[in-house]
């Protein structure tokens, strides 16, 4: 990891206690998260995480990643991203792309609901939400038989307030582009109801006309989580909030 995004996270971790049993000293928590980081990349479960290579027992990794949920530090850690993008005049507002991808469920536990297919199988809804230059705005974790329309308009909630520039933090984009799965009158007048023209598929269209030319963002944005093969195209953490963090 770099020092530059190393400088970013620092502070935002939240102060270790005191040791109440003695013992090993405490990992430090850079080489914890390089140990997160690693585990993400190659896909191997905690406890087989090589301990020689300096990170730490894999259960010490897995730990933190679960006490910096409490903390808030991955949703604060995005925030700051996105407000230096945005103070760089890379977050481009005038639309939004949202697109969903159902990934199997290996283990059984919240949010891991049955497929919608006939096949006795397990997954998860994940929903995004990119902006024009593929900057992810959020994610939404769902359980496999949940319709992904309905999730627009909590995806849409979850969006943070972004800040970097002078004026009001901006939560909004200009226009939200979907397809087709997204065509409901109901929620385009919801959307209006927010400031937020909708730009959205309807049913019956060729593919590859209307907005389809522009949602390639969100797609692309799918492809490259996707390519954590191991650990996000597959859920095995059986806690929803750790495999959302």
């Amino acid at each position: 990891m770099s020092d530059e995004l190393w400088s970013l996270i620092e502070p935002l971790l939240p102060v270790p206690g005191p040791k109440l049993v003695q013992g090993r000293p405490r990992v430090p928590d850079r080489q914890a998260l390089c140990g997160i980081l690693f585990v993400l990349h190659t896909g191997i479960q905690w406890e087989y995480l090589p301990q020689e290579l300096g990170f730490g027992s894999g259960m010490t990794c897995w730990r933190r990643v679960a006490a910096w949920i409490e903390a808030g530090v991955w949703d604060q850690l995005h925030v700051l991203l996105l407000e230096r993008l945005r103070s760089r005049n890379q977050l481009d507002w005038s639309r939004a792309v949202i697109d969903s991808s159902r990934v199997r469920a290996a283990r059984r536990g919240p949010k891991a609901g049955p497929a919608r297919s006939t096949a006795p199988v397990r997954a998860a809804n994940i929903t995004f939400s990119s902006t024009a230059r593929a900057s992810r705005l959020q994610c939404r974790l769902t359980g496999g038989n949940r319709n992904d329309v309905t999730q627009l308009l909590p995806l849409l909630d979850k969006i943070p307030a972004v800040a970097g520039r002078v004026g009001r933090p901006r939560r909004r984009p200009d226009a939200l582009l979907a397809d087709r799965g997204y065509d409901h009158d109901i929620y385009r007048r919801q959307l209006w109801q927010r400031g937020i023209r909708p730009v959205i598929a309807k049913r019956g269209e060729p593919h590859g006309t209307g907005p389809a030319i522009f949602r390639y963002v969100v797609e692309r944005t799918i492809a490259w989580l996707h390519g954590f093969r191991r650990r996000l195209r597959i859920r095995w953490e059986r806690r929803d909030d750790i495999h959302e963090a």
